[in-house]
């Protein structure tokens, strides 16, 4: 089932998709691609890209939800590097129609680390679709008001995220997100699979996603997976809090929304729809977990990554269930065989996710098309990184 090439010293992260593969209810398939010492020693795939059996193939892209997430903070870090932004600075000195409804003291770092109070969605819009609609999106974020007092708590803007990340980041460079995401990460690491906002050209190599009816709607009913979850990881077992997580991730009309629809996959919804291969996920942060530069590439200066992945928080997030010791637009990288304590990078709904290891100089990555899982990732996204983290530390 499994094709690719892969380094000796890393097979058991190939028994490991192979068996999560062959336990996998629904039809799918995924990709996964590991970074060691600057090197790549796994670019492994298997199952189907779409309900006609179709293989996965070393082409072939996935909408990875959350895990964008981890990509357009690296692009605005890109512009922290340059002078452009300040993670201090408010956010109404570059989007001056922000500062109203008490976000006049909003700052980039708030918006990084979920602490402006922006997470509800489900009543900032009458209906999923409106996401497809940058300018109705933003302008709707510049009107609202903050659940609570910025800074005061963290809780996960799970689709928020990425319009205000976003908007601060064309308002500075007067480029669009989608652009950027290929002048400034894909083109000078040579990737071929990273994409936020998919030109026409790349549609067929999309995977058709697998999700259970009302996966995403159904929020109230996450408790048991949630739960799973938590106890494979070794974490605390918190409360959660349905109605806060249904309206940080479920808009009106969301269990009718397609997410792998031509007019989806191409528009920029930079918290939830980049389309993605493993290999070029694995390779942007094996750049971070080098320091910033590998193969005589720089991203980040080995000063602006220090402060991009410094802790913010180890309290509670109020939507999210779990300790996820927000960075600057990253999150801890838990797996099942322990959380590097450098570790840092974005899960997303249905199990994809990508981290970096500075320590054990490792990254990783997971894509796939199978709904299975939570918002914030499953066991598979934490067994592919126990399994990787495992191999590199014996290497």
């Amino acid at each position: 089932m499994i094709e690719g090439t892969i380094h000796p010293d890393f097979w058991q992260v190939a028994k490991v998709l192979e068996q999560q593969l062959n336990r996998a209810p629904e039809s799918g398939g995924a990709a996964v691609a590991v970074y060691h010492r600057g090197k790549r020693v796994v670019d492994i795939r298997g199952g189907n890209r779409d309900a006609n059996g179709n293989a996965w193939t070393a082409n072939t892209l996935s909408v990875s939800f959350s895990t964008t997430k981890g990509v357009v903070s690296t692009l605005l870090h890109r512009l922290v590097d340059r002078g452009l932004v300040d993670y201090d600075d408010l956010v109404s000195a570059y989007w001056p129609e922000f500062a109203c409804n008490g976000k006049q003291d909003i700052t980039v770092r708030h918006l990084l680390c979920h602490q402006a109070g922006l997470y509800d969605i489900r009543h900032l819009i009458d209906s999923a679709e409106r996401m497809l609609d940058w300018q109705y999106m933003t302008e709707n974020l510049a009107g609202a008001t903050p659940e609570h007092r910025p800074g005061a708590m963290s809780a996960y803007h799970g689709l928020t995220y990425g319009w205000l990340i976003g908007e601060v980041i064309q308002r500075v460079t007067g480029a669009s997100v989608s652009d950027l995401v290929q002048s400034e990460i894909a083109a000078p690491l040579k990737l071929d699979g990273l994409y936020i906002g998919l030109p026409d050209g790349e549609l067929k190599r999309v995977a058709t996603l697998v999700l259970p009816p009302d996966r995403l709607a159904r929020i109230q009913k996450l408790r048991g997976p949630l739960k799973q979850l938590q106890k494979a990881l070794d974490l605390v077992r918190f409360p959660v809090d349905a109605g806060r997580m249904a309206a940080a991730l479920a808009p009106h009309g969301v269990e009718n929304f397609d997410w792998s629809a031509p007019s989806t996959v191409q528009a920029c919804i930079p918290a939830a729809n980049g389309a993605f291969n493993a290999r070029s996920l694995a390779k942007m942060y094996a750049v971070l977990a080098a320091g910033g530069e590998l193969d005589g590439v720089r991203l980040l200066s080995e000063e602006t990554l220090q402060r991009a992945t410094e802790i913010q928080t180890r309290k509670l997030d109020k939507v999210v269930p779990f300790p996820m010791h927000w960075r600057l637009g990253y999150h801890r990288a838990a797996t099942t065989r322990g959380t590097p304590p450098r570790g840092f990078g974005h899960f997303g709904f249905g199990g994809s996710g990508a981290w970096a290891d500075p320590d054990q100089e490792l990254a990783v990555a997971l894509v796939l098309n199978s709904g299975l899982g939570t918002p914030f990732g499953d066991i598979r996204t934490a067994q592919i990184g126990g399994a990787a983290l495992q191999c590199a530390k014996r290497r």
